[in-house]
C-alpha cells in the first residue's frame, strides 16, 4: 500500500532495554518481573512497581547545560540510535529542511524536584538548575540542537496521547512541504508530581498493572523515550493511517462507552484507506484501570470484534504517559519490520488471565504467539489521554 510517511530509523530506550534489538526481545519474553522494580521513594508510605530506566543514561554536552535534566538524557539514549541516519537527512535536505517535534508530559519535572527540595531545606536553588529543563518545549529545543537541526522544533503535549501526536505532527509537516525529514517521537521520565497525581486519583496498581482482568486494580507507571526519523520515503515501516479525536467527556475519565475511542479507531483505518480486517495486531492502551479497559474493550469490538489478536505492553515497561504513544508504535514498528516474510511475532498481553465477564471477548495474545499470514502484517496502536486526546495510528509496509 503507497504511503508518503516512512518511519525510516528507531531508537529506544525503556525499563526492557537501552536500544531496540533488546527490548524486543525481552518484550517477546514477557517476564514482567525482570522488568518491572519497586521504588519507596516517589509517595510516602507507599512502595510501588514502577517501569524505570536503569542502565546508565549518556552525559548531556557541557555546552548544552542549561538542558542537563534526566528527561533529556533519556531522550539522547534514544537519539544516539538514530543521530546517524539524522545526519545523512541534514547532509541530503539542509538543515533547515529537518524538524523536530516530541512529546512530553513532565518535561524535567524530576530534575526540578530536587532543585526545590533543596532550597527548601535552605541550601539555595541549585546552580546548575535551569527553567529550559523543567519547560514543556525544552525537549524540542535540545533535541535540534544535539543534532543541529534548523527546522521547525516544538512539543506536544497532550497526555498519555503526546507521543503518537507527535508522529502525526510530523506527518502533516512533511506533506505541507514544511519539511522533507522530521526527528519525532517522545521522552518521559518517572517523578513524584506524576506519582503521586495518580495516588490521588487511587488510580496506581500495588501490584504489576493487570490490563483486562476482572481482577485489575490500576497502572504501573513507567519512563523511557522512542524516537523515529519520519521521511516521505526510506528503508523502515510506513505511517499509514491517523486517526485523532477529542471527547472532552471528563477531566480524567474516559467517555465510558468508548465513543472517543472508537472514533479514533475508525479515523486510523479511514485515513489508511483500509478496512478493519486489514489489521493483524492491536497494541491498546491498556492501562489496567476500571474504566479505561472497560471502556477501550467496547470500543474495540465493536470496530474489529473479538478474533483480532490484542495486547496491552504496559505490564513489561509502564505506563510512560507523555512517550507512551510513541513507545507502543515502536513495539508495532518493530513486528511490522520484522514480519516481512509474511508471519509476525506479537507482544504477549501479560496478565493473570481471570476475565471480566462486562467485558467483551476479546483475544489477547499469549506469549509466544506468532500471526501468520499470506501478508506483511498491518498493526495498529491505541493512545487515549486525559480530557480525551485520543489517537490512533496504523504501521505497516509500504509499496
Amino acid at each position: 500500500m503507497p504511503s508518503d510517511c516512512r518511519l525510516s530509523a528507531l531508537g529506544l530506550v525503556n525499563a526492557l532495554g537501552d536500544d531496540a534489538e533488546t527490548v524486543w526481545k525481552r518484550l517477546l519474553e514477557g517476564q514482567v518481573t525482570d522488568a518491572l522494580t519497586q521504588r519507596d521513594d516517589f509517595v510516602v508510605d507507599r512502595t510501588l512497581w514502577v517501569g524505570a530506566v536503569t542502565t546508565p543514561l549518556p552525559k548531556i554536552p557541557a555546552s548544552l547545560a542549561a538542558y542537563d535534566c534526566r528527561n533529556n538524557a533519556m531522550a539522547l539514549a534514544a537519539l544516539s540510535q538514530v543521530e546517524d541516519a539524522v545526519r545523512d537527512a541534514v547532509q541530503q535536505f539542509g538543515a533547515e529542511r529537518v524538524g523536530v517535534v516530541m512529546g512530553t508530559s513532565t518535561s524535567g519535572v524530576s530534575d526540578a524536584e530536587i532543585a526545590i527540595r533543596r532550597q527548601l531545606a535552605g541550601d539555595g536553588l541549585d546552580p546548575s538548575f535551569d527553567y529550559a529543563q523543567l519547560e514543556f518545549g525544552g525537549l524540542a529545543s535540545f533535541v535540534a540542537e544535539i543534532l543541529g537541526t534548523r527546522g521547525p522544533a516544538y512539543a506536544m503535549s497532550t497526555a498519555c496521547s503526546s507521543g503518537a501526536r507527535a508522529l502525526a505532527s510530523a506527518r502533516s509537516l512533511l506533506r505541507l512541504g514544511v519539511c522533507d525529514a522530521v526527528v519525532a517521537g517522545a521522552a518521559d521520565t518517572l517523578c513524584g508530581l506524576t506519582t503521586n497525581g495518580f495516588s490521588a486519583l487511587q488510580a496506581l496498581s500495588p501490584e504489576p498493572t493487570n490490563p483486562c482482568s476482572v481482577n485489575r486494580r490500576g497502572i504501573t507507571l513507567g519512563e523511557g523515550a522512542a524516537v523515529f526519523l519520519v521521511t516521505r520515503d526510506g528503508p523502515g515501516p510506513a505511517l499509514l493511517g491517523v486517526g485523532e479525536s477529542s471527547e472532552a467527556h471528563h477531566m480524567s475519565a474516559p467517555e465510558p462507552t468508548g465513543a472517543g475511542a472508537e472514533a479514533s479507531m475508525r479515523g486510523a483505518l479511514a485515513d489508511a484507506g483500509l478496512p478493519s480486517e486489514a489489521i493483524g495486531y492491536l497494541n491498546l492502551h491498556g492501562t489496567g484501570t476500571p474504566l479505561n479497559d472497560r471502556m477501550e474493550c467496547l470500543a474495540v469490538d465493536r470496530v474489529f470484534g473479538g478474533a483480532l489478536p490484542v495486547s496491552s505492553t504496559k505490564p513489561l515497561v509502564g505506563h510512560t504517559l507523555g512517550a507512551a504513544g510513541a513507545m507502543e508504535a515502536a513495539f508495532c514498528w518493530l513486528a511490522v519490520h520484522q514480519s516481512r516474510d509474511a508471519a509476525a511475532a506479537l507482544p504477549p498481553h501479560l496478565w493473570d488471565g481471570a476475565a471480566d465477564p462486562e467485558l467483551p471477548t476479546l483475544h489477547f495474545v499469549a506469549p509466544g504467539e506468532s500471526r501468520d499470514g499470506a501478508s506483511p502484517l498491518v498493526a495498529m496502536t491505541n493512545s487515549f489521554g486525559f480530557g480525551g486526546n485520543n489517537c490512533s495510528l496504523v504501521l505497516g509496509t509500504a509499496e
